[in-house]
């Protein structure tokens, strides 16, 4: 038990890497660390530098791990211990296609929000083709604001996939802003980007339009009901930023700000695409019909991975 409190690594020499993910993964079972296999897994992968322990090949999978080796393996594996994400044990994730810094306690994109990012460029190739027949000569860049950045994930995937797009990105915190503006250097994407350390607001629309109108807001915004923050699991209790998740006592602070700002931020027909909670189409379907003045309507409900109604794609009507 006293494996993180030494110096010395509490493993057998002469391991190879197999050796060494079933022993750390013995260790994080008896401590009651989730996807043990997994975990232990993805730290002898990232120490011995492949992304998936599937993708080791052959002489890295037979030859005994060095002192070295051993050593790192044991001091990422003391911080799973201690229940941190992986995602930061390791200090870097794959998001799309795309390899991004991860540092506490900034949010971790989660893999359902990939499909966020194929809602919007689909809607953004079909704008595309609906203006290509009605012979429109030059198709504009379009402009994203993405309301609570994090790590950049979804923005630095929106300007890979879509190549003309330029993004505003905004976020509250300043370790947010800090690992964005990271995410983004390491891609070289600077030239297409503006990031801005805001709180949005219900005031937020005229620090915003300067870099408006925009053909899409898109947020995966705190949505989780307050009361059911307390039953999240460990790691993110323990290691991630609440403010990223609690959405307040009906999961929906952010989103009513997002919905009350995106008829003044939005082009005619311009679209508001929103992760949420599975209980949220119907009571964000409920609070547009009480705002007919905003002029929104609820276009599209689309399920995650899992079939739980997760994506709402929302539309500006044309005055």
């Amino acid at each position: 038990e006293g494996l993180c409190a030494v110096s010395r690594p509490g493993v057998p020499r002469l391991m190879t890497a197999p050796d060494v993910v079933s022993y750390w993964q013995n260790v994080f079972e008896k401590n009651g660390i989730p996807e043990a296999r997994e975990s232990s897994e993805y730290i002898v992968s990232f120490v011995l530098g492949a992304k998936t322990f599937q993708s080791l090949d052959s002489k890295k999978l037979c030859a005994p791990l060095t002192a070295v080796q051993q050593e790192q393996i044991q001091q990422l594996s003391c911080k799973r211990l201690e229940r941190m994400p992986v995602q930061y044990v390791l200090g870097e994730w794959d998001f799309q296609d795309l390899n991004l810094k991860m540092r506490p306690p900034v949010f971790i994109p989660r893999p359902e929000t990939e499909d966020l990012i194929s809602l919007i460029v689909e809607e953004e190739s079909r704008k595309c083709e609906a203006k290509n027949s009605a012979l429109s000569v030059a198709i504009p860049s379009p402009v994203i604001l993405e309301v609570g950045c994090g790590s950049g994930a979804i923005a630095l995937s929106l300007l890979c996939k879509i190549p003309q797009s330029r993004v505003l990105a905004v976020d509250k915190e300043e370790t947010a802003v800090d690992l964005t503006r990271e995410n983004v250097h390491r891609l070289q994407l600077q030239d297409r980007i503006h990031i801005l350390h805001h709180n949005v607001s219900y005031g937020s629309a005229k620090l915003l339009l300067p870099w408006g109108p925009m053909d899409f807001i898109v947020s995966n915004p705190p949505y989780v009901f307050h009361e059911d923050m307390a039953s999240l699991d460990a790691e993110i209790l323990r290691y991630e930023d609440l403010d990223a998740l609690d959405g307040g006592d009906d999961g929906m602070r952010v989103i009513k700000i997002i919905l009350t700002l995106a008829p003044s931020l939005l082009k005619d027909s311009g679209s508001v695409f929103l992760e949420v909670d599975p209980r949220h189409p119907d009571l964000v379907e409920d609070w547009l019909c009480a705002h007919p003045d905003l002029l929104l309507t609820l276009r599209a409900v689309h399920k995650d991975f899992c079939g739980k109604p997760r994506f709402l794609h929302i539309q500006k009507r044309s005055r």
